[in-house]
């Protein structure tokens, strides 16, 4: 009996194989279009993300010039224990994480919370001015965002200094002092990248069906009871798939930024992994070990995506995949 079900299998298979094969043929041939303008994003995907992933076997590697990745001599782990017993490696690990939390903390509700407020605003002129107002700084280059910070926060002549001078108090080094490095960062990342992820939550918003609003309105609801009940329910998946992607790039700060922030006053607050790398890896060519630390880096946000995803699928039924 067994063989004749292995019999029976094995002649159904190839016709369920054809099967597929003809209606993936008879879908390209009827949607080619989407198929042509899906290849461009999926080849780079492919050349500039995946095929790259190859050479992370550097990490494992002592990496010769002359000889290659891959002709290189295998030194397994000793990059990684190299690393790990550092006596920077805890200074790293806790900047990075300190950084990323203040910023996750307080940067991901302000876009919720802006997203709410113009999604009330019901004259339009001043909704369109605010979101403009709001989503500018996006598009100003991180260069030019540290160039106007360190002219606002200049110890002599900068704007904030000024204006302390005026109403009596002292001038204050701020990216001289490594107490306030963080809030520069993480205020000033705010500032520029707040309305722009706004844009993801009003999007959400305009798809809350607008019958809630009318039997609400019928009710007596008011404004923040209909924020509360209708519009924070309505977005909530939203909200929990933005929360897991920015949990999973927790240890993946902007390097540009922290970088031209830097000097030799703040260093000790703001070191993170990303600037290590760039240090280690290109400053003193020692590209294996900028690997080790770059893969464990890759790797830890891929276990914080995972287990996050984990959660929220368990508790609000909303996940990734």
């Amino acid at each position: 009996m067994e063989k004749g079900i292995v019999i029976e299998r094995s002649r159904v298979a190839p016709k369920e194989r054809g099967g597929l094969l003809t209606a993936a043929a008879k879908s390209f041939r009827k949607h080619w279009q989407l198929y042509l303008i899906v290849i461009p994003p999926a080849l780079f995907f492919l050349i500039f993300k995946y095929y790259p992933m190859l050479n992370a076997v550097l990490a494992f590697k002592d990496y010769n010039v002359t000889k290659g990745i891959w002709g290189s001599p295998w030194v397994g782990f000793k990059h990684f224990k190299l690393f790990f017993d550092n006596p920077i490696f805890w200074t790293l690990i806790k900047n990075t994480l300190l950084i990323s939390g203040y910023l996750l903390i307080v940067g991901f509700p302000i876009p919720i919370l802006l997203a709410l407020a113009l999604n009330e605003i019901r004259n339009g002129k001043f909704k369109r001015f605010v979101q403009l107002v709001s989503f500018a700084p996006y598009f100003i280059s991180t260069v030019v965002m540290v160039s106007i910070i360190m002219l606002f926060l200049a110890p002599r002549l900068g704007f904030v200094n000024v204006a302390m001078n005026h109403f009596g108090m002292g001038s204050i080094n701020f990216l001289g002092e490594p107490g306030m490095f963080r809030s520069i960062y993480v205020w000033s990342d705010i500032w520029q990248t707040a309305g722009y992820s706004a844009v993801i939550f009003l999007a959400a918003l305009a798809g809350v069906d607008p019958s809630l609003y009318e039997a609400a309105k019928v009710d007596g609801a008011s404004r923040f009871q209909k924020i509360r009940h209708i519009d924070l329910p309505g977005i909530m998946p939203t909200i929990t798939i933005v929360f897991i992607l920015n949990v999973g790039s927790v240890m993946s700060l902007g390097f540009e930024k922290i970088y031209l922030l830097q000097n030799p006053l703040n260093k000790i607050n703001s070191e993170v992994i990303a600037t290590y790398v760039y240090q280690i890896g290109l400053l003193n060519a020692n590209y294996s070990f900028a690997t080790a630390v770059g893969l464990f880096n890759s790797v830890i946000n891929l276990i914080l995506l995972v287990s996050v995803n984990m959660v929220a699928k368990r508790l609000s039924n909303t996940s990734i995949w």
